[in-house]
C-alpha cells in the first residue's frame, strides 16, 4: 500500500509540474488579444507613449514566453522589449532567419496587403540563442502605417 501512495504522489507531482510548464507557453489566442490591445493603446495614447509601454521588458505586453513588438511599414522596429537593439537600425529588411527567410519583409508585406495574419519563421526564445520555429501574428493598427506582432513557439529546436 505504501508503494501505491508513493507512486500516486509522484504522478500527481508530475501532472502539476507538466501543467505548470505548459502554462508558461503563450497561445495563439493570447497573441491576437495582446496585439489588439497594443493597437488600441497606440490609437488612444499615441505613438510616443506606446513605444515606451510596448518596449518595456517588465510591461504588460511581455507575458509567459511571448511579447508584442511594434514596427512601421518602412521596416523600422519602433519597440521591442526583448531585443531593443533592433530599434537602432534604419530598417530590418535584410535580416533573415537561419533558413534565409526575410521575416521582416514578410511582416511588412502582410501588414500592407492584408492587415493581419500569421508568419512562420525561426527565432530564438527570450533569453536563448538557439532558433525555434515561431508563428507570429501581425496586426496593422487601424488608420496608421504601423503594425504590431506577437508570436508562439511551436515544435522544437531546428538546429
Amino acid at each position: 500500500m505504501k508503494k501505491f501512495h508513493i507512486i500516486s504522489a509522484v504522478l500527481i507531482i508530475l501532472f502539476f509540474a507538466t501543467n505548470a510548464i505548459a502554462g508558461q507557453s503563450a497561445t495563439k489566442d493570447e497573441c491576437v488579444v495582446k496585439c489588439h490591445e497594443a493597437a488600441a493603446l497606440i490609437n488612444s495614447k499615441g505613438l510616443e507613449k506606446a513605444v515606451k509601454v510596448i518596449g518595456d521588458p517588465e510591461g504588460p505586453f511581455v507575458w509567459k514566453d511571448s511579447y508584442v513588438f511594434m514596427m512601421n511599414l518602412d521596416g523600422k522596429m519602433l519597440a521591442h522589449p526583448i531585443k531593443p537593439e533592433l530599434t537602432k537600425q534604419e530598417h530590418l529588411f535584410l535580416m533573415t532567419d537561419p533558413t534565409d527567410k526575410a521575416l521582416f519583409v514578410h511582416f511588412v508585406n502582410l501588414a500592407r496587403k492584408v492587415g493581419h495574419g500569421w508568419v512562420e519563421y525561426m527565432w530564438p526564445k527570450p533569453g536563448k540563442n538557439t532558433p525555434w520555429k515561431k508563428l507570429t501574428y501581425i496586426y496593422r493598427v487601424p488608420n496608421q502605417d504601423i503594425f504590431v506582432g506577437a508570436g508562439v513557439y511551436v515544435g522544437g529546436m531546428m538546429y
